[in-house]
């Protein structure tokens, strides 16, 4: 369960193995990746990489926000009766993070499985610059780089951190 980004050059920037597996199909499947958040470059932009389940745990876009990430990139193979998460915590990420947040969700069935659909594009603001329907869809958004500054200076989520009051967060 893995995402790799090639350049138009086709040069290989990153592999990203998902790193929190969901429920008995994943754990099946798949072996969790390693602790590796990858920032990587592209035509001017820092993007960051997450898979499915792992955008559910705010720690992990925090994480990519305090690295840098102005964009994350979120392929996913999100199923009803889970589509709250679409709809709900992907614009909640981007605005909590103040960074673009890109969610490519598969669509239609397969077996008992019904994929919700619904991919976007969440702005720092937490507003959607693009959204999908429930069916097989090309949405196209453009970033501005001033909106994660006006983003940040109304809101300074990043900076008011208090990280000596979290470290209850990283016991098991």
């Amino acid at each position: 369960n893995a995402v790799q980004l090639i350049d138009a050059q086709g040069q290989r920037l990153c592999n990203y193995r998902k790193s929190h597996l969901f429920g008995d199909l994943d754990h099946s499947m798949f072996s969790a990746g390693d602790d590796h958040l990858p920032l990587v470059e592209l035509n001017g932009w820092k993007l960051g990489f997450l898979i499915c389940y792992d955008l559910e745990f705010p720690e992990n876009t925090r994480r990519l926000a305090l690295a840098g990430a102005e964009l994350i990139l979120v392929p996913t193979a999100n199923m009803v009766p889970f589509d709250f998460v679409a709809d709900v915590t992907v614009r909640a990420r981007a605005f909590e993070n103040q960074c673009y947040v890109a969610y490519a969700n598969y669509c239609g069935h397969e077996g008992d499985i019904h994929y919700c659909g619904q991919s976007s594009i969440a702005a720092p603001d937490g507003q959607r610059i693009a959204q999908a329907g429930l069916d097989e869809a090309l949405i196209v958004g453009t970033l501005d780089r001033q909106a994660i500054l006006n983003a940040r200076a109304a809101n300074h989520y990043l900076q008011d951190r208090r990280p000596e009051l979290y470290g209850a967060l990283s016991k098991p």
